[in-house]
């Protein structure tokens, strides 16, 4: 049967090491921050006859030597299927309607998408979306704290949401050195979309860590003058809800997996960035957050 105390320092280690990991990509490489956390354009098009990124870059140089774009401007030309996706710094819209008129000197244009964000507005966004993801992990925990404060013996209700602060961190740091690592890899940009991933991350794991806990808390009540120790009351309780943990990760990682093959490429990342938080989650849930809890109750006895 599964005993995850007994290999409590296995799960841990195992989990400590992907966390650090995680944190050496996102200190060395960064984070590639797309228009919505640094302010700038991002312009899809397309056009009627063949034509190369090299031209499309030739074009646009033209336009801002001749001063109808600020002087300085470098345009980032990727192409993307049948079309193309250029960013420049922010632009208005009569330098967007510049733009636009010397690109179709390359062929008829068809404007699939335009964004423009000023780097105010940018820089907003970015302190905000830091402040989100802190302040839901702080609150989670506090919440979870305050909820168990019915529980005092041997575990103190704040360890329960320390133990809840520390799987949420794994939970998030995880999929963020993921996307560490594509943005150098691969040239992925987190927007704000990556920052509602990882709050969706974070509220399905607290969700299943909370069933685990509850589970305990109840053992523990029930176990106390039958002499059970704490190390037999987290194992049961794992026991008891571990079907129920998987079986429901199982049906979201599932729909995950079909918005991954079938659904719209401009919703792959999103999805993968809450489709490897899910399974850390499940994880973290189940190995890391019980096995804490066991430490930082001081091994007691619970009768």
């Amino acid at each position: 049967m599964l005993d995850v105390i007994n290999k409590k320092y296995l799960y841990l280690g195992f989990s400590a090491i992907l966390v650090f990991a995680s944190w050496v990509l996102m200190l060395s490489l960064g984070l590639r921050q797309g228009i919505d956390l640094t302010g700038g354009t991002q312009w899809q098009i397309a056009f009627s006859k063949s034509t190369s990124t090299a031209a499309i870059n030739e074009a646009l140089v033209q336009r801002t030597i001749l001063s109808v774009a600020p002087k300085g401007t470098e345009a980032i030309v990727k192409r993307s299927g049948n079309s193309f996706i250029i960013r420049l710094p922010a632009t208005s819209e009569e330098e967007h309607q510049a733009y636009r008129t010397a690109l179709q000197k390359l062929g008829n244009l068809d404007e699939q998408n335009f964004s423009s964000i000023g780097p105010t507005i940018g820089h907003e966004l970015r302190q905000k979306s830091i402040w989100a993801i802190i302040l839901v992990l702080f609150g989670i925990s506090l919440y979870i704290a305050y909820a168990f404060r019915k529980v005092s013996k041997p575990i103190s209700s704040w360890k329960y949401g320390l133990a809840t602060l520390i799987s949420l961190f794994h939970d998030v740091s995880i999929p963020a050195g993921m996307l560490a690592f594509l943005g150098w890899h691969s040239g992925i940009e987190i927007d704000t979309n990556f920052i509602v991933a990882l709050l969706v991350v974070m509220g399905f794991s607290v969700h299943d860590t909370i069933v685990v806990f509850d589970r305990i808390r109840e053992n523990v009540l029930l176990s106390r003058g039958r002499g059970l120790s704490l190390h037999d009351v987290i194992v049961k309780s794992i026991r008891e809800t571990f079907a129920r943990s998987v079986n429901t990760s199982l049906t979201l990682i599932l729909v995950l997996l079909a918005l991954i093959f079938f659904g719209p490429p401009s919703l792959f990342y999103f999805v993968l960035t809450i489709l490897v938080g899910t399974i850390f989650g499940t994880y973290s849930s189940i190995f890391i957050a019980s096995p804490l809890l066991y430490i930082m109750g001081g091994k007691k006895g619970s009768g």
